[in-house]
């Protein structure tokens, strides 16, 4: 293990977290908020931490499967870890584990919070709340991967620990090269969101924070009444548009704006996901319809929304579905498991793993009727390799002990059934809102510090898909 390689890069990512608590100091002086100090205090801190550790450089060494695995985690701890600075040094939260928990929501783009009054709180704090989500979203991981030649080292084992999904995604034989068109990407989108919601009437400041968490998928906003504070259907729709694209393998949308559209349109994944959303808001907005009797438009426009910030994990809101028929509650409790597609920065197991999982299931009941046939499970052109089944099967075992251990622990801490459960279930699949006392309209400020501390841990291991932490905690891993 090259541990002086693993803190030169953690001191290299505290750097750039420098530079990025820089970025919320002219909101604050611009709107004539005191808290700039705060800023500026953490990114000083950061800046000398960073460059102590980096001080300690080992060139000309590769990054193995070890070392990416530590580098990756340990990144996202330290990360999150500093940038709750601001808000607890500033009082805005004054118990550091609430910060810890608000940013850990914020980097992973899990979007649940323990915020009663969002609107109290600064804008200069409010910014850097939704940037947190900016940067979790394509992963800061990501970002280093792109100037990791700086370095002096490679960068893959950091790309396959990071990426989200059962395969990693190569635009190009370089992996810095994919990591940077990745960004540009998501830099073009962010834009995009933000013009467009301009001409929405929002606000530039609002503007920014929500097209932050849009292509993100993240769910936090300046507003109390998320999205249904602007009361707009222009605006409603143009997040839901941007809640799918961020949904969608981003490598695809690379190849879409380079007009290669043809592969965009032969994925079987993209397919199966825009099904998925369109049975799932045809359902809702049917069983609303017969069971209520709101206006038409509005139905369909809050049905389209909830359906899609959910299966996208984005996590903003519309309404509260908890006051929906029983129908629609059950639809949108089962699209928090789902997720977007592998390679978008939404949560969840991921689309590509159900898919797999469907077509497993019918190739076994095939085998039962044919004992003697060669059944290949394929999704598209792509034969699916035994070894990606395993991962699957692994993930999916992982995923329903961890949620049974996490449900048990949070009822032992006081919370209803309900309340534990999908506590859990939103946490590790970055959903945010649940059912109960964390529903759309609540918040997590309630759960004890212990369960907040399990929470932000499933919050990580949920972003990270689980086995690039728990390889940490394996003895193997420490043995030579």
């Amino acid at each position: 293990m090259h541990f002086r390689l693993i803190l030169q890069i953690q001191g290299f990512l505290l750097a750039i977290l420098g530079l990025c608590l820089l970025v919320p100091i002219p909101f604050s002086l611009y709107y004539g908020e005191s808290d700039w100090i705060y800023f500026l205090y953490s990114a000083v801190i950061c800046g000398v931490l960073g460059g102590l550790a980096f001080l300690t450089r080992e060139r000309g060494t590769d990054i193995r499967p070890k070392e990416g695995f530590a580098v990756v985690t340990l990144g996202w701890i330290v990360l999150v870890a500093f940038s709750a600075l601001p808000f607890w040094w500033s009082g805005a939260i004054p118990s550091y584990t609430d910060a810890f928990f608000e940013s850990m929501s914020g980097l992973t783009t899990t979007g649940a919070s323990i915020l009663t009054d969002i609107e109290a709180m600064s804008h200069g704090m409010l910014f850097w709340r939704n940037f947190l989500n900016w940067l979790g979203g394509m992963g800061i991981i990501v970002l280093t991967i792109a100037i990791l030649p700086f370095l002096g080292v490679g960068g893959m084992q950091l790309f396959k620990a990071e990426s989200p999904g059962p395969m990693a995604d190569r635009l190009k034989p370089r992996v810095t090269e994919t990591a940077k068109l990745l960004w540009l990407v998501y830099l073009f989108y962010t834009v995009l969101i933000i013009i467009l919601l301009l001409f929405g009437g929002m606000s530039f400041f609002d503007s920014i924070c929500h097209a932050f968490s849009t292509i993100a998928t993240a769910g936090f906003s300046p507003k109390n009444t998320s999205i249904g504070h602007y009361q707009s259907t222009y605006i409603d729709f143009v997040i839901i548009f941007f809640m799918l694209v961020a949904s969608i393998n981003f490598s695809l949308h690379y190849k879409l704006l380079t007009g290669d559209w043809r592969v965009f349109l032969r994925s079987r994944e993209l397919r199966f996901f825009l099904g998925v959303v369109l049975i799932a808001a045809t359902l809702v907005i049917g069983d609303r319809l017969y069971h209520t009797s709101e206006a038409v438009l509005e139905i369909v426009d809050t049905s389209s929304f909830q359906v899609v910030t959910i299966i996208s994990t984005t996590g903003l809101s519309k309404s509260d579905y908890e006051l929906w028929p029983a129908v629609s509650q059950k639809v949108i409790f089962l699209i928090m498991f789902v997720g977007g597609m592998a390679g978008s920065t939404s949560g969840g197991i991921k689309v590509i793993r159900v898919l797999i999982l469907i077509k497993f299931v019918f190739s076994e009941i095939k085998k039962l009727l044919h004992p003697n046939a060669i059944v290949n499970i394929r999704v598209g052109d792509q034969v699916i390799d035994k070894s990606i089944l395993l991962n699957i099967a692994g993930f999916f075992v992982v995923f329903c002990m961890l949620t049974v251990l996490g449900t048990v622990f949070m009822s032992i801490l006081g919370l209803d059934a309900m309340t534990a459960f999908t506590s859990v279930i939103t946490t590790l699949n970055n959903v945010g809102p649940g059912f109960g006392m964390v529903g759309p309209s609540d918040n997590y400020a309630f759960i004890p510090d212990a369960g907040k501390w399990m929470l932000s841990f499933f919050m990580l291991i949920g972003r990270l898909e689980f086995f690039t932490v728990l390889i940490l905690l394996s003895p193997a891993y420490w043995t030579k």
